[in-house]
């Protein structure tokens, strides 16, 4: 470097490095949408230092924080023996064999992560959120994930915890509080169709569902994540349902998250420009 390069270096600031937060939020099988998200944003040059999730959410973050790329993730998805998996899936199901499906790839503590990682969980006992930030990655992620009535409560600390989604869907907020600057976060229950244009068996199948659930969704369980958000990601899975797991669902679903995290890389680049003139001053 020569000596008016040294000279300028002396008084032209660094632009501050911006902190880019993930927050991915719940919704089962329509998690595909986030892997092809993570694909637009790997295109876009895009990489995230601190990720949050729900549920499906949870377990992309994790992966995520562990290194994992999207195609390693859509591998994963493509190797999944979904007959076999299939059934383990009924009421109160014990969640053990999927901790030991996940310990292959998310073995160790949460603080063994190269990103820092956090998942969302609800306490059946008192229907509060419950930060999971530490302990046994794999175990943490079945609790954000166990959504009743079809699984048991995970046992942590003492604490029988259920599916986040009822109360921290989409936890922006925490992503936040983790110290992201910019927090781009993905609703995948943005469009859902109402109760109204839902058939009559599918009430009722929902009513009895309900009437076995020991949690309940809390008021502002999405609204949180909106408010924290700078950037709300709404793929359009409206005709997808959270147990659609067909090799054409999935692709679509993918293919719809990919589109839409696209079309959104010129807000996500704007608010990190932001967010970096803020810091500067």
């Amino acid at each position: 470097m020569g000596f008016f390069a040294k000279l300028k270096s002396l008084f032209v600031r660094k632009a501050p490095k911006v902190t880019l937060g993930l927050a991915l939020g719940s919704g089962g099988a329509k998690g595909m949408a986030h892997l092809g998200a993570l694909k637009a944003f790997a295109e876009a040059g895009l990489s995230f230092s601190v990720v949050t999730g729900t549920s499906i959410g949870s377990i992309v973050g994790a992966l995520y924080c562990k290194g994992y790329t999207w195609a390693d993730m859509v591998g994963i998805v493509d190797n999944l023996n979904k007959k076999e998996f299939a059934k383990n899936i009924r009421p109160f199901a014990d969640m053990a064999p999927i901790e030991d499906f996940l310990e292959q790839f998310l073995e160790g503590e949460i603080s063994d992560l190269p990103l820092p990682f956090a998942a969302w969980a609800t306490d059946a006992e008192s229907n509060e959120g419950v930060l999971l930030n530490t302990g046994k990655t794999a175990k943490a992620l079945t609790a954000s994930a166990a959504i009743p009535p079809f699984f048991r409560g995970v046992e942590i600390d003492g604490k029988k915890l259920y599916d986040g989604a009822y109360t921290n869907a989409i936890p922006a907020d925490v992503c936040r509080g983790m110290g992201a600057d910019v927090v781009v976060a993905a609703d995948l229950s943005a469009y859902v169709k109402p109760e109204e244009e839902k058939g009559r068996i599918a009430r009722l199948l929902g009513s009895a569902i309900n009437y076995f659930v020991p949690v309940k969704t809390l008021e502002n369980a999405k609204s949180r994540g909106y408010d924290a958000a700078d950037v709300m990601l709404r793929p359009n899975l409206y005709d997808f349902k959270p147990t659609d797991v067909s090799r054409a669902a999935t692709d679509a679903m993918f293919e719809i998250g990919y589109e839409e995290a696209k079309a959104r890389i010129p807000e996500i680049e704007a608010a990190i420009r932001e967010a970096g003139k803020r810091k500067k001053r």
